[in-house]
């Protein structure tokens, strides 16, 4: 099964643009958390997660970060090179870099990084909601 799936996602991936509907090109949400091995000399991440930071928000895609994840909505290959961008500045001086990611592709949508919190919150303000 495992080798049908392999060959499954090698047809796919080899589909020429235009052919059959793929998620690369489709807009898409993607949070990631990046941090090298080691901290610094003060036991702290956050000048490097900074530097992580600022590459995203220089990369002109809308973005947010809160205090787990840093969010970047655009295409396939615009999010995956902000991310690649990250993981090559962290990696400099030949350190070890952690990353987790998780994405939302949604083609056809645009603006989800506002829209899809805006939805919650339109629910809960709804006298129908249910209570948490």
């Amino acid at each position: 099964m495992l080798r049908e799936k392999a060959r499954h996602c090698a047809v796919f991936a080899a589909l020429p643009p235009g052919g059959a509907r793929t998620a690369y090109g489709s807009r898409m949400l993607l949070a990631f958390s990046i941090a090298p091995s080691t901290p610094d000399e003060g036991g702290s991440y956050s000048a490097s997660v900074a530097r992580a930071v600022r590459i995203v928000r220089e990369s002109g895609l809308p973005n947010q970060t809160d205090a787990m994840f840093t969010t970047v909505e655009g295409d396939w290959d615009e999010c995956l090179a902000v991310v690649k961008e990250c993981c090559d500045a962290l990696s400099e001086g030949g350190t070890r870099v952690g990353l987790v990611m998780k994405a939302d592709i949604r083609p056809g949508h645009t603006g989800q990084l506002t829209a899809k919190v805006e939805r919650v919150e339109a629910a809960l303000r709804s006298p129908s909601a249910p209570d948490a």
